[in-house]
């Protein structure tokens, strides 16, 4: 082994009780980084997972109807205020190429064409406002996993079938093989069957929404061969809001991303992403004027060795490695015996934080690659805590550290 790490290995050994503290100072930081790291990223994707779960990532609707204002005759000046016009339920113009064109944009992995539109469901007395909702059941699966959701009943979506919310079934008092009334604003109305209940994990969604064919939503609606959205879902949900830009720019419809409908989620999100990375500062921070201290400290108790290996003609370059080892080392085992420590926490983490039913929110994500990194990360910082005190020792001038050690 080489003269640099024997001696600075002997003077870890001497000074047991430092080692001991500064090592669990360490192992407690990284621990600390690791689970929070974890915890967080669990928790974001899961909540991501869950609301992308009740959406597309972008959806295709026709461009607002615009107030055309009345111009003056003859340069007459005039005061007027042009209000905003009620939009009606439109059909999305050449729906035919503009679905087959985005469908093949790169980074669109799935498209579903929708007719919805407002409407009332009965059964006896009961009604409620609902959200009608026409979908091709193949297509809208790969948007929406609304098979994955059935808790009563199957996924069939068949002319004269329907599948309702849990809730909006318990509120019309309505179950499997049961028929309701849909009626809407343009005076027609149908009786389909239930064939099936969902629950999205939203109640409001639960008593919202009605699904059923698209030529029956396009009866019911009067939006005879027409589309009111197109519904997409891309590889990089980060990337929706470029997309949806590009398509807006390209086919002048409406396009509406999940981040631009959830702006007040991705705040948090960035909110919560500079929260972890301040703690990751300052525990990091801790951790360096731990390891500085104790070497610090390690000096001036050393200081009669370090000047005896002088006199014997100890270079100072190998003084300096000594206690750069001694930092490196400190920081990686610290490191190694965190990463065990934060793996066990993130283990308890994840039994721990648990949504109203007491299921876990997230699972834990045991990336290597955040385990390595972790590691790294403190060798380096002991590295750098060390320089300090190794040029101080490296300086010192034997004499003076003979006779005053």
């Amino acid at each position: 082994m080489p003269f640099e790490w024997v001696v600075a290995i002997r003077f870890l050994r001497e000074g047991r009780m430092q080692t001991v503290l500064i090592l669990a100072g360490v192992m407690i930081g990284v621990a600390v980084i690791i689970a929070i790291t974890a915890l967080i990223t669990g928790l974001q994707g899961s909540l991501i997972s869950r609301t992308l779960g009740t959406q597309a990532h972008i959806v295709l609707r026709p461009p607002d109807d615009l107030a055309t204002p009345v111009l003056p005759r003859d340069g007459a000046a005039f005061a007027a205020r042009v209000e905003k016009r009620a939009q009606r339920l439109r059909s999305i113009d050449q729906w035919q190429r503009i679905h087959a064109e985005v469908d093949a944009m790169p980074g669109v992995t799935a498209s579903s064409l929708m007719v919805t539109g407002a409407a009332f469901a009965a059964r006896g007395t009961a009604s409620r406002a609902v959200a009608l909702i026409g979908v091709d059941p193949e297509r809208y699966a790969r948007i929406v996993k609304l098979p994955e959701n059935i808790v009563a009943g199957e996924y069939r979506i068949t002319p004269g079938n329907a599948l309702i919310g849990a809730d909006l079934a318990s509120d019309l008092g309505v179950s499997i093989g049961d028929k309701l009334r849909v009626a809407t604003a343009v005076n027609r109305d149908d009786t389909l069957t239930v064939a099936g209940l969902f629950d999205m994990g939203n109640r409001d969604l639960n008593r919202r929404w009605v699904f059923t064919t698209l030529s029956a939503a396009r009866n019911l609606l009067d939006l005879p061969g027409g589309v009111s959205n197109i519904d997409l879902v891309v590889t990089d949900i980060f990337q929706a809001e470029r997309i949806a830009r590009e398509i807006a720019s390209r086919t002048g419809l409406k396009a509406e991303s999940w981040m631009e409908t959830n702006a007040q989620l991705l705040a948090a999100f960035e909110n919560q992403t500079m929260t972890t990375r301040a703690i990751r500062t300052f525990v990091t921070l801790i951790v360096a004027l731990g390891i500085a201290s104790v070497l610090v400290v390690s000096v001036v108790q050393k200081q009669k060795e370090i000047g005896i290996l002088r006199a014997m003609g100890t270079p100072r370059g190998k003084i300096l490695w000594i206690f750069l080892i001694q930092g490196g080392l400190v920081g990686f085992l610290g490191a190694l015996l965190g990463a065990g420590l934060g793996a066990v926490l993130i283990q308890m983490l994840s039994r721990l934080v648990t949504d109203a039913q007491g299921n876990a929110i997230f699972t834990p994500d045991n990336d290597p690659l955040t385990y390595v990194v972790a590691v790294l990360l403190a060798a380096v910082v002991g590295l750098l805590a060390a320089a300090l005190p190794a040029r101080r020792a490296a300086r010192m001038d034997p004499v003076s550290a003979i006779r005053y050690g």
